[in-house]
């Protein structure tokens, strides 16, 4: 699903709102997330899953084309941890 067709669908659920409201209560929501991220916070949305950053230690990596090694520097990467209601949902209704 794209965010456009996100917006579609939110203004299809909530009629009297206007697209443009929808998409700027969608662009609210993803800034939050983000910002919440960038700050090292945890976002947890109860029975969809748990946003939050994960650091990764300094490497050596090999391009691909030559072969050469090269240093990758140490970051953060945002992580999500699906809850358990979405794992279902995905799963047919079963536990993996």
């Amino acid at each position: 699903m794209l965010r456009s067709e996100l917006v579609v669908k939110l203004q299809e659920e909530f009629a009297p709102m206007k697209a443009q409201e929808v998409e700027h209560a969608v662009d609210i929501v993803l800034d939050e997330i983000a910002t919440a991220l960038a700050t090292d916070g945890r976002v947890e949305l109860r029975g969809f899953g748990a946003f939050s950053v994960r650091k990764r230690g300094a490497r050596t990596g090999r391009n691909p084309r030559t072969g050469a090694a090269v240093k990758v520097s140490a970051k953060r990467v945002p992580f999500f941890k699906p809850g358990k209601e979405l794992r279902l949902n995905v799963n047919g209704g079963e536990e993996p």
